[in-house]
């Protein structure tokens, strides 16, 4: 059974993207906000031109801080958050336009930052795919939890 994007679990979610992402954000803010413990917007406010790294920076620091539990950045593609999110040590992002890729990172990889392109998908679509980020759950099976061992060895080198 399948979650729709009125029903998620509790949780604090950070939301950050670029000038690009701004729109898709602000309707992500409207529909979230009221549905999880806490949002914290990480930016920008605007549809002035910016630099997509820097609000993953935003996004990541809620995060490594224990501020929120899980990330999102929105940009035009979702290719140039989910590259400046994975230089940051403790996340784990990718660029996710489906619903079961959304949901399998989370379970399998333990992926905490989720990527959409706001010129690649509708609102209507990111909805759904952001309510399966949300409220997926790592399983810490002995293959995953092996796969995610060796991810935080490449990242401690």
């Amino acid at each position: 059974m399948s979650q729709n994007a009125d029903s998620v679990s509790p949780i604090r979610l950070a939301v950050g993207g670029d000038h690009a992402g701004f729109a898709l954000k602000q309707l992500v803010i409207e529909r979230f906000g009221p549905l999880v413990t806490s949002l914290s917007d990480c930016g920008t406010h605007d549809e002035a031109s910016c630099d997509y790294p820097d609000f993953a920076v935003e996004v990541a620091e809620r995060i490594n801080s224990g501020q929120a539990d899980k990330g999102l950045l929105i940009c035009g593609s979702g290719v140039g958050v989910s590259v400046a999110a994975n230089k940051i040590t403790g996340i784990r992002a990718a660029i996710c336009h489906d619903t079961y890729s959304a949901r399998q990172g989370v379970e399998h990889d333990d992926m905490n930052v989720l990527c959409i392109g706001g010129r690649i998908i509708g609102s209507e679509l990111a909805f759904e795919i952001i309510s399966a980020f949300l409220n997926a759950k790592y399983t810490p099976e002995e293959r995953h939890q092996r796969r995610l061992d060796k991810i935080f060895a490449l990242e401690a080198e």
